[in-house]
């Protein structure tokens, strides 16, 4: 193994002075020159579903380099902030020191926790809670962001609302709220208006999920298992119709679906 290297400080002005060349009028790119906070911010999100995919694959050189690329849009933006005379890299650094400072009474104070469930559940919601207060924000739903997610920001909403009592007394209540949104869906169906029927289609998934938080599933993460399970499945039935010397478009289904249930019995032995 590799030592690991300690001088953060040199590293990190070494990462800045990159970054400040590059949108020097004098000499700098002509493409990042041309970036602003909106043109950058989609590098943003996908920079941070690579750091997630490296860690779902296990690959930690991949992870290295991935949360490089990821700190390196912070930076960027920081760089774009210093420009307009709005804040600095290092007042980004001061701030979230502070407030994970703040986010830790049972590290940094005398506040007490008895596990990590106490910590989510009572110092965080509580610390939160304070700093919303602060804001003058008039919702516990005020900074879920928009640019979540979809799924997330469904679960998330759910968890604020429950925090203040807007909550299912028991979980067998949710699949009966379920199953009248599958009924609504039929009636939606009949009548054959696709507006309707996407309202509806929301709200099923929305009650899905809502149904996965009180199981206490990250409902982000179970979906994203469910497709790679799908992946790896359907893959077996290509591979087993190649086998044949049959293409996938030219498969009737039956053929296809005899194909996928031998897949998932071979999982299962």
């Amino acid at each position: 193994m590799k030592p690991l290297k300690t001088d953060r400080k040199t590293a990190i002005e070494d990462l800045l002075a990159v970054m400040e060349q590059l949108r020097n009028p004098d000499g700098g790119c002509p493409w990042d020159l041309e970036q602003d906070f909106a043109t950058i911010a989609p590098y943003t999100i996908e920079e941070a579903y690579e750091v997630a995919d490296a860690i779902d694959r296990a690959d930690i050189p991949a992870l290295k380099e991935e949360l490089g690329d990821l700190l390196f849009q912070v930076v960027y933006h920081a760089q774009m902030a210093a420009e307009a005379g709005d804040f600095a890299f290092a007042d980004v650094v001061d701030a979230v020191t502070a407030k994970m400072v703040s986010r830790h009474p049972h590290v940094f104070s005398d506040a007490q926790a008895a596990n990590a469930a106490d910590v989510e559940k009572r110092i965080w919601e509580d610390q939160k809670a304070k700093e919303k207060s602060g804001k003058g924000h008039d919702s516990v739903l005020d900074d879920v962001p928009l640019a979540l997610p979809a799924l997330r920001r469904a679960q998330k909403l759910q968890n604020r609302a429950a925090c203040v009592g807007f909550e299912w007394p028991d979980v067998s209540q949710v699949l009966d709220k379920m199953d009248e949104e599958v009924a609504e869906m039929r009636e939606a169906l009949k009548g054959g208006k696709k507006e309707e029927i996407l309202d509806e289609l929301g709200d099923l998934f929305f009650v899905l999920t809502n149904f996965g938080r009180m199981l206490g599933a990250d409902c982000e993460e179970t979906l994203r298992q469910a497709s790679r399970k799908f992946e790896r499945r359907f893959r077996g039935v290509e591979a087993a119709l190649k086998a044949q010397g049959v293409k996938p478009g030219d498969a009737t289904l039956e053929r296809m679906e005899g194909l996928w249930t031998a897949e998932k019995k071979k999982e299962r032995t």
